[in-house]
């Protein structure tokens, strides 16, 4: 049954594409977002939004009041590991002080149920074993893994406080089309930068991995999730596969037709070596299963930035 759902950071790379498939289903979407990443080219012309920073409690209260939403999904967040490390008041300021808010206005407003987008590897540190499981040990080596699960507490608060119910999702490394290359994921950047005859930098060795989720995978799981109530409430979602930096230069060199070869710096600390999820949990307990291989996703992926290439030098 169609819902009125409020989505934060609905402009966003990860959020747009879940509005888009809310909106497919029929619901009412209301989004907040300042824009300060999202974009309002990806704004659905079906949802409606309120250019608003997520840290301002009354205007977010505010919107609640007007709008009065079932479920809300909070997705917006500072999620640029590097930019942590550099500004880590201004990291734990949004996704921290901003999800309190997201959740005074739930609480004063009767919302029934919040899905909250987490990360899945930041928020771990560098694992003790892998696959990594939802019961491994919590040890975050950047700012941003650290106020990504802080949030998760607070989270898990308002539920027990206030009854809120809700979801978390821990994800993989997402990735696909409306990713920003600003954001530095590794997809995005290196297929901007291919696409644009530039030299793509490999941290380190290039041997790191990481697990990654095709985007479009993702938002349709979490649409279809709203309505489910499992016995566990916070999961991994990847695709369980190791992926290196270097296979993904690899792949994107041939597809692409790039001649050149990546340049190596040094490796940032922070940054976990090799990470990759255990997603038995989700399985067994939302059906969880990705439709698309990293080969498949990362096609379609490079093929959506060729689009936006092409585009743009039109324009120009």
């Amino acid at each position: 049954m169609p819902k009125k759902i409020l989505v934060t950071g609905g402009c966003g790379f990860i959020a747009s594409n879940i509005v888009d498939m809310l909106i497919e289903k029929g619901n009412e979407v209301i989004i907040i977002d300042n824009l300060s990443t999202g974009k309002q080219e990806y704004l659905n012309p079906k949802a409606k939004l309120y250019k608003e920073d997520i840290r301002n409690t009354e205007e977010i209260d505010n919107i609640f009041k007007k709008e009065q939403p079932e479920v809300v999904i909070h997705a917006a967040a500072q999620v640029m590991l590097r930019k942590s490390l550099e500004q880590p008041a201004e990291d734990a300021s949004i996704n921290i002080i901003g999800t309190i808010s997201v959740l005074e206005a739930c609480k004063n407003n009767k919302v029934k149920k919040i899905i909250y987008t987490s990360t899945g590897g930041a928020r771990v540190g560098e694992p003790e074993y892998l696959p990594v499981d939802e019961k491994h040990p919590i040890k975050p080596t950047s700012p941003y893994g650290i106020s990504k699960h802080t949030a998760e507490h607070y989270v898990w608060l308002y539920n027990y406080l206030y009854d809120l119910d809700y979801l978390i999702f821990c994800f993989g490394n997402v990735y696909g089309p409306r990713d920003d290359p600003k954001t530095k994921r590794v997809t995005a950047i290196f297929s901007h930068l291919m696409l644009n005859n530039e030299t793509p930098k490999i941290f380190g060795d290039g041997e790191q991995t990481r697990d990654f989720l095709y985007v479009k995978d993702l938002a349709g799981f979490i649409v279809n999730s709203i309505d489910k109530n499992p016995k566990h409430k916070l999961f991994h979602l990847a695709n369980g596969k190791q992926i290196s930096v270097n296979e993904i230069f690899s792949i994107l060199k041939n597809l692409s037709g790039f001649k050149g070869n990546a340049e190596h710096v040094d490796a940032i600390k922070g940054e976990v070596k090799d990470i990759v999820l255990d997603t038995t949990l989700a399985k067994e307990e939302l059906g969880w299963e990705p439709k698309h291989s990293f080969e498949e996703g990362l096609k379609e992926t490079f093929e959506w930035f060729e689009k936006q290439s092409f585009s743009s030098h039109r324009k120009s």
